[in-house]
């Protein structure tokens, strides 16, 4: 199911996309049984990803957005390609807590306030690109807004959302969009932009209402004439491998390797997909050497 969709206006002065990431997300809870609080959290997170990853240019292109702050499920990461197929995980899964004063899930209260939003993007080069800022609110969406307005100095706007069950865990549907003014954009198209967004409904009222991402992006803009520039089918997606695990098993050193030989077996679990790796004394000592 295509399920994300980048568009522009036909004077070439912004760029939209939006993601209906519900399965994402669902695969995300089912994986690491993520209470509804770091649901929400981490499930922005990885939607935000999407689509960003999705901007990016090169089939091994990468990008990684890691916040690390205060709050009890603290730090979240989460990691997309250029297909924006996304992975990610919190530093804790089961979290509870009150709503917070607009009788809404404490996203904020459970990623902390007071920490950093870094971003690393992979390009190929011989040096990743890191950009890092502090956290704006610990909602997720404007943080990311921040991080483009001071690495990229590019004027942006970004909605997230995770839709809960309010009697179970069970999730109603995620997604999000994120518009970008280019450098052609002047006074009266940002003015337009404001306009448009002055009565929008959340985006999850959006999804679960039926709407597709296209028909988002032409609500959330309703005063330019927007066209279809491509459309692509975005999933939850780990792509570790024996081989990959062994790869970092080497990067942790040799002393390292020469404690876990004194086991008969190691087990590696994948932060993403809690896959499991059993690796045998014999193996440990070939990596070794």
């Amino acid at each position: 199911m295509q399920n994300l969709v980048r568009m522009m206006d036909e004077d070439g002065v912004l760029c939209v996309l939006a993601v209906d990431s519900t399965e994402i997300v669902r695969e995300m809870k089912a994986l690491h049984n993520t209470s509804k609080v770091v649901s929400a959290a981490l499930g922005r997170l990885l939607t935000g990803a999407s689509l960003m990853g999705s901007m990016l240019k090169g089939e091994q292109d990468t990008i990684t957005l890691n916040i690390r702050a205060d709050g009890p499920c603290s730090p979240l990461t989460a990691v997309s390609d250029s297909r924006g197929f996304v992975r990610g995980y919190a530093g804790k899964e089961r979290v509870d807590l009150p709503l917070n004063g607009k009788g809404k899930l404490d996203v904020s209260g459970a990623v902390g306030k007071n920490g950093t939003l870094t971003v690393v993007k992979d390009l190929g080069l011989r040096e990743p690109y890191v950009g890092q800022v502090p956290l704006v609110s610990g909602e997720i969406a404007e943080d990311i807004t921040a991080y483009y307005a001071a690495s990229e100095q590019t004027p942006t706007v970004c909605a997230l959302g995770v839709l809960t069950d309010k009697e179970t865990e069970e999730i109603l549907c995620a997604g999000g969009f994120m518009i970008q003014l280019l450098p052609t954009a002047m006074d009266e198209d940002i003015d337009k932009v404001e306009k448009g967004l002055q009565n929008i409904r959340p985006v999850t009222t959006m999804l679960f209402e039926g709407m597709t991402p296209e028909q988002i992006c032409r609500a959330v803009l309703p005063e330019f004439k927007l066209s279809v520039l491509d459309t692509a089918e975005t999933r939850y997606f780990c792509p570790c491998s024996r081989e990959r695990m062994e790869r970092a098993l080497l990067s942790t050193g040799k002393q390292a390797l020469s404690e876990m030989a004194e086991d008969e077996q190691t087990e590696v679990t994948c932060n993403f997909c809690n896959r499991k790796y059993v690796f045998t004394r014999d193996e440990i000592l070939g990596l070794m050497k």
